[in-house]
């Protein structure tokens, strides 16, 4: 397996060991996106608004979870594609149990947690009193499923780092097609509506999360789950906490940030909530694209920074950066001219349509410059550049975005103008994200040939 590594990440050359890392970087994240998409379509062909209003609202407290498994993903990967880069497979096997049984605890105890005040957090993040029932249903039976959601988002980001990218695109794969197809019988055919999505998620969560333990417990994997590897010491939590917790907070933060927008639209009706839930789905076509290509170099970046091989690691990012501003403008172009088709698919409200298509198409003025912050934000985790990456996620969606978003909803008084608050604060983000970018390579790699 160190042979494999060694093959694609170090001797490959550079756009065939990007490539083959993004590719099924990519095809996992539009698995996820399509995952997303299909609950809020066949919610939206029961024809009723405030269903669709009730998953938007719970949605960010979904997505505090898989920002869990992101921490411990992403926290993971970079300290695991270093060590291997290093040759140490040792402290490589011990980071990997310890994302598992930290990630699987933590799940276990958010699920209880979550059961017991289901009413209480739907009401704080912005459910009305027609939405609320559908939302704490929602929320109720995903409880079940998040101790393997954060699973299957720690291992479906830490099995790249061991350079088998195709067996963690298969597993992403495994769960969402099994979401997608179980959420059309569960929805429409049985008539479970919200509670059918909501189950069709927990058992695509539950399949991926046990095809990824199946993959680590085989002589397949270099990395391991056992609990006799389990390793706090030999700064192996504080390593993967470094540059996970600044990994997640940027879903932490982009769920509270939903949740506060939320609230502010309320103040236009349930009708404003169910258009900006849609136009975030149809903006998530172009970022997931481009969080799969920027997640996918940062096992090889993390393993070149190892390496001290400072030549590849700059040819490896600046064919990356070129590959993700070539992908933002295709991409920016058809969601913005698709816009139409792709909110009615989900909204047959009038209302509720009028706001989704402004929204959708606020959103996207972003989109051009979305691949170059996810590259850079990649390439500065790569590094274990623990406190250029909590900057950089602390500001996107919380010490840029938060402040914007409120100013905006106090000096302006229509929906769509307050909604501007996201795509200026992309802007700005990809201007910190290149200055931090510059202070790290600058600081860490001074010492390299």
């Amino acid at each position: 397996m160190q042979d494999k590594t060694t093959e694609i990440f170090r001797d490959a050359p550079v756009p065939k060991a990007v490539i083959s890392n993004i590719i099924p970087s990519i095809i996992s994240m539009i698995m996820v996106l399509v995952y997303n998409l299909a609950d809020t379509f066949f919610i939206g062909q029961t024809k009723d608004a405030l269903m669709v209003a009730a998953v938007s609202i719970a949605t960010p407290v979904f997505l505090l979870f898989m920002a869990v498994g992101m921490l411990f993903g992403i926290g993971g990967t970079s300290l695991i594609s270093r060590m291997l880069g290093e040759g140490n497979e040792a402290k490589a096997r011990h980071t990997s149990a310890f994302c598992f049984w930290s990630g699987l605890s933590i799940g276990i105890v958010a699920a209880v947690l979550i059961l017991v005040f289901a009413k209480p957090i739907c009401i704080a993040v912005g459910a009305s009193e027609d939405t609320l029932a559908y939302a704490q249903q929602y929320l109720s039976i995903v409880a079940f499923g998040i101790p393997f959601l954060i699973i299957s988002n720690s291992f479906s980001n830490i099995i790249r780092a061991e350079g088998n990218a195709k067996t963690a695109m298969t597993g992403m794969v495994v769960g969402n097609l099994l979401n997608i197809v179980l959420d059309p019988i569960m929805i429409l055919f049985f008539h479970w509506n919200v509670a059918g999505a909501a189950i069709a998620t927990v058992i695509g969560n539950v399949f991926s999360a046990v095809f990824y333990i199946a993959h680590m417990t085989s002589k397949k994997s270099p990395l391991s789950i056992h609990p006799h590897d389990y390793r706090i010491s030999d700064r192996i939590a504080s390593g993967v906490l470094a540059i996970g917790i600044p990994a997640s907070l940027n879903s932490i933060l982009m769920s509270c940030s939903n949740i506060l927008i939320n609230n502010v639209m309320m103040r236009y009706g349930d009708m404003a909530v169910a258009g900006l839930g849609v136009a975030m789905k149809v903006n998530m076509i172009v970022v997931m694209l481009l969080i799969g290509l920027g997640t996918g170099i940062q096992p090889l970046l993390g393993y070149c920074y190892g390496a001290g091989n400072r030549r590849r690691y700059l040819a490896v990012l600046k064919f990356s950066l070129c590959l993700a501003f070539c992908l933002s403008l295709v991409m920016t172009v058809i969601c913005y001219c698709g816009a139409g088709p792709l909110v009615t698919a989900f909204l047959d409200n009038a209302d509720a349509f009028s706001f989704g298509m402004s929204f959708a198409r606020i959103y996207i003025y972003s989109g051009p410059i979305m691949g170059i912050l996810f590259v850079l934000i990649n390439a500065i985790q790569s590094t274990g550049a623990a406190i250029p990456a909590l900057i950089l996620s602390v500001s996107r969606q919380g010490l840029l975005y938060i402040p914007i978003l409120t100013l905006f909803s106090h000096i302006f008084h229509t929906p769509q103008l307050i909604a501007m608050a996201q795509p200026i604060t992309d802007y700005l983000s990809v201007l910190l994200a290149v200055v931090l970018f510059l202070i790290t390579y600058k600081t860490y790699f001074k010492h390299f040939d």
